[in-house]
């Protein structure tokens, strides 16, 4: 299935929603320093990624991957779940 060649992106983040069939939103953080004032950051960016078989729930860590364009806006797909949330 992986073409040769292909470096993907892969980020790991926090499920923040499964409330929708097959997808879930992800919550990866990043840290980057202010251009001005040399301050650490914490900046947040959400991801709808494709879980096909519904297995995410929220808080799990999950490792997502790009893919190509699956809906409006979803262009990643869930690898793996890292570690599962508290329920």
């Amino acid at each position: 299935m992986e073409q040769v060649g292909v470096k993907r992106k892969v980020r790991e983040g926090t499920v923040v929603s499964d409330k929708m069939n097959k997808t879930v939103v992800v919550a990866v953080e990043s840290l980057v320093r202010h251009p001005i004032y040399g301050r650490t950051m914490r900046r947040t960016k959400r991801y709808k990624a494709h879980d096909e078989e519904n297995e995410c729930r929220t808080g799990d860590v999950v490792r997502i991957e790009e893919t190509r364009p699956l809906s409006k806006e979803k262009r990643w797909r869930v690898i793996e779940i890292i570690r599962r949330g508290e329920k």
